[in-house]
């Protein structure tokens, strides 16, 4: 992930200085988290009967694109279960070592995150699979022929990982997962219902209209959404009377060169250039992110989902490909 990435007002990647803003708009319960219904019906369902039983909740996958919010969801089946949570990521657990210090010091049904699950290496995964699956871990004492196995036993827990990339987790550990969930982009009512949820908490003062306004150019994202929030509110704070008017939100949004379908500068540069260096393409991600200056995984992960989901990008074997669409938001004629 690039500097420029991280830098992108309506990148769905989190930021560091964000985490204080993230936790406090984040909800605490599975009746307060907008959208995904499906999802959380499933998730109801499944913590109830795991508490009646007096079981940890099965081990849970939730994959999809960034910014859709797998670790608030983390943390509502944490508190709906009513058990601690340990947070980590996949490239923080550096070593087998890393891991087994987090299992052991958990307690009896907590819940362990694992952010970009996907991103675990080898020797690592080997040790989770007994603990999944047996809640044990095995760990080998000694070297060369006097070495021998020691097997711990661990509380029971339940383990939620997150992933964007599903497709690069390896197959056993896939398979210990019991509940399986995809997280989808929200839809133009529950991005108003976020928005106006976020002025409420930030205390700012909102028309429907901006409402309206910066949900449309939210790209399905909550955590996009928060952002222009943010954003636009110290933008009326500034150059207005403070109170969020569409017309302050729609200026507000022009300087931070969203325009109104989410699209900034980058998405357009991408679609520019598979235009007018490649004839509308096909072209290969890796030609198409050298010539944008952008890592690989980040056009697939980050920009594509939503370009692709507003009919704006296709995939063919061949490679990537503009559509009419895309060359009429833009301004070209067609093909």
């Amino acid at each position: 992930m690039g500097t420029e990435e991280v830098q992108r007002i309506i990148s769905a990647r989190p930021r560091g200085e964000e985490a204080g803003m993230e936790e406090h708009l984040r909800p605490r319960r599975l009746t307060e988290y907008i959208g995904q219904e499906r999802v959380k019906e499933q998730l109801e369902i499944f913590i109830r009967a795991a508490r009646e039983r007096d079981e940890p909740l099965d081990h849970v996958l939730l994959y999809g694109p960034p910014g859709l919010g797998k670790t608030t969801l983390a943390h509502c089946i944490a508190n709906e279960l009513g058990v601690g949570m340990r947070v980590t990521s996949g490239p923080a657990i550096e070593r087998p070592g890393d891991l087994a210090a987090i299992l052991t010091n958990l307690s009896e049904k907590d819940v362990l995150f694992i952010d970009e699950i996907h991103r675990l290496n080898h020797a690592v995964e080997e040790i989770l699979y007994p603990a999944m699956e047996d809640y044990a871990l095995d760990i080998v004492i000694g070297k060369g022929p006097g070495a021998r196995a020691l097997r711990l036993d661990l509380p029971r827990f339940t383990l939620v990982g997150a992933t964007t990339r599903a497709g690069m987790l390896a197959s056993p550990l896939r398979d210990r997962f019991g509940v399986v969930n995809r997280l989808d982009f929200y839809g133009g009512r529950e991005m108003e219902q976020i928005v106006a949820r976020g002025a409420r908490i930030l205390e700012v003062t909102v028309e429907p209209a901006a409402i309206q306004e910066l949900a449309r150019r939210a790209r399905g994202t909550p955590r996009v959404a928060n952002r222009l929030l943010k954003r636009s509110r110290d933008y009326a704070q500034v150059r207005s009377d403070g109170r969020l008017s569409a017309e302050v939100a729609r200026e507000a949004l022009t300087l931070l060169q969203v325009d109104e379908l989410g699209l900034d500068e980058v998405d357009r540069r991408i679609m520019t250039v598979l235009i007018e260096k490649f004839g509308g393409g096909p072209v290969g991600l890796d030609t198409l992110a050298a010539v944008v200056a952008e890592e690989p995984e980040t056009l697939e992960d980050v920009c594509e989902p939503y370009l692709l989901q507003i009919g704006f990008l296709q995939r063919t074997p061949r490679g990537r490909c503009v559509t009419t669409a895309a060359r009429s938001h833009l301004g070209y004629p067609g093909p």
